[in-house]
């Protein structure tokens, strides 16, 4: 009779337990991002035995971009008026996703995951043009600040193990997305400021507005203008193909 009541006594610790082990919420980090200044939290609930849906929510504050990024950009824009020494962006995106796991566990082992991506960038791009200005070595500018926007979809492929009774990790093997972008700048600041009545002054600005404008930026398309004749206000629109990777992630997360 004893040993019945302490079987008894013991059966919600186990219960308890078992809620631990196999809750079906999780909430997660990605490591990896973190480390780059990308923050990001995912909420995963389980659905059915191998189906869950997760959400993520990604920040970056805006900043100036790494050495490595620098060079890849300078690379791939081939562009002598883009001063990427002051160029800043930061980001923001919300990633629903379902996922499919093919082993026995309840949001455990491998899994594929089709998705849906919502991405904003908030952007600073200094553009500089052919006008020097009087008492200066180095050639006038104009500040275009603004946002780009994209939606794309896509599929990942993982693995998420337990790795304790509350911790889980979870492995981006590879994914990638694809959508449409769109976005406006606009200039906030001209160094210094255009005198429309100056000739060298607003055509080497022209010059630089026909070149965004007949320059091949591949799918991207970019449409300049500069209004005319007072020069105070310049934007620049773009339109596109949008696409990412996913890659090698590691997040760390908390299951309840």
């Amino acid at each position: 009779m004893k040993k019945l009541i302490i079987i008894l006594a013991f059966v919600p610790f186990f219960s308890n337990a078992q809620k631990l082990l196999g809750g079906k919420n999780i909430i997660k980090t990605n490591i990896t991002g973190n480390l780059v200044g990308n923050y990001n939290i995912t909420y995963e609930r389980a659905l059915a035995k191998k189906f869950s849906l997760s959400v993520g929510f990604r920040y970056m504050p805006k900043s100036t971009l790494p050495t490595f990024l620098k060079d890849k950009i300078e690379s791939l824009a081939d562009d002598k008026n883009l001063r990427l020494s002051d160029f800043q962006m930061g980001n923001f995106a919300i990633t629903p996703e379902l996922r499919l796991y093919l082993s026995a566990g309840k949001m455990k082992g491998f899994y594929i995951a089709p998705y849906l991506r919502y991405a904003s960038f908030d952007m600073q791009v200094p553009i500089t043009y052919d006008y020097i200005p009087p008492g200066s070595t180095e050639k006038a500018s104009a500040l275009f600040n603004g946002t780009i926007t994209s939606f794309s979809g896509g599929l990942l492929l993982g693995t998420q193990f337990q790795i304790a009774k509350k911790l889980v990790l979870d492995l981006w093997i590879i994914g990638g997305h694809y959508g449409t972008s769109n976005g406006t700048m606009t200039v906030s600041n001209f160094s210094p400021a255009i005198d429309k009545n100056n000739s060298s002054q607003t055509a080497g600005f022209d010059k630089v507005i026909n070149e965004i404008n007949n320059k091949d930026y591949g799918p991207f398309k970019f449409k300049a203008e500069v209004n005319k004749p007072e020069y105070t206000v310049a934007t620049i629109t773009t339109t596109g193909a949008w696409a990412g990777v996913r890659a090698a992630g590691l997040s760390l997360g908390l299951r309840f």
